[in-house]
């Protein structure tokens, strides 16, 4: 997932879906009238739009607020994002499709409280 700033329209390139806008963060020297779009495409829609001269922002794991009390979560090296209505709430994913490590029917039982408390 990038952020391309503009003062224009949010971008419309064939490989790029736009999932959230905010304004630009007004603690950037440059951020008077312009918007904040997250965009997720693949690498080639990507490239094409660095070399239209768009100011695109490689995004790195951590919450990009939106200035409405939602954002967007990023982690993974930034492989999986969510789009929040609120901090806890998820509109939109992507991420894994199944579970990291499948569980096993004779995966052995502990019962951590046992386990670490002697209780």
């Amino acid at each position: 997932m990038v952020i391309v700033r503009s003062n224009g329209a949010a971008p419309q390139a064939p490989g790029i879906a736009v999932k959230l806008a905010r304004p630009a963060p007004a603690s950037l020297p440059d951020a008077a009238d312009k918007t904040d779009f997250f965009c997720v495409g693949d690498a080639d829609a990507l490239a094409a739009l660095r070399g239209a001269a768009r100011e695109v922002v490689e995004l790195r794991d951590g919450y990009y607020e939106d200035g409405k009390g939602g954002g967007v979560a990023i982690w993974g090296q930034g492989r999986f994002w969510e789009v929040r209505s609120d901090p806890f709430t998820v509109t939109e994913a992507a991420g894994p499709s199944k579970p990291a490590r499948p569980a096993t029917p004779d995966a052995e039982h502990v019962e951590v409280r046992r386990a670490v408390f002697g209780a």
